[in-house]
């Protein structure tokens, strides 16, 4: 299953939507700003269906 989450980006503020899989309670990857096209490091955490995205530019790392 897919759901959509929000979250920031560290590059350019802007808050934008990320699909997340909700088959696996904890995750990490990059995906690139579809505002500014940079790439965002992505740490996603599920508990009980309840999404948690933490954001970081690629380069800092978490």
């Amino acid at each position: 299953m897919i759901d959509e989450e929000k979250g920031q980006c560290p590059y350019c503020w802007e808050e934008i939507y990320f699909e997340i899989d909700m088959s696996m309670d904890h995750q990490e990857y990059v995906e690139d700003c579809q505002v500014c096209c940079n790439p965002i490091l992505l740490r996603v955490n599920i508990y009980e269906g309840s999404i948690n995205i933490d954001t970081a530019k690629e380069d800092d790392g978490f």
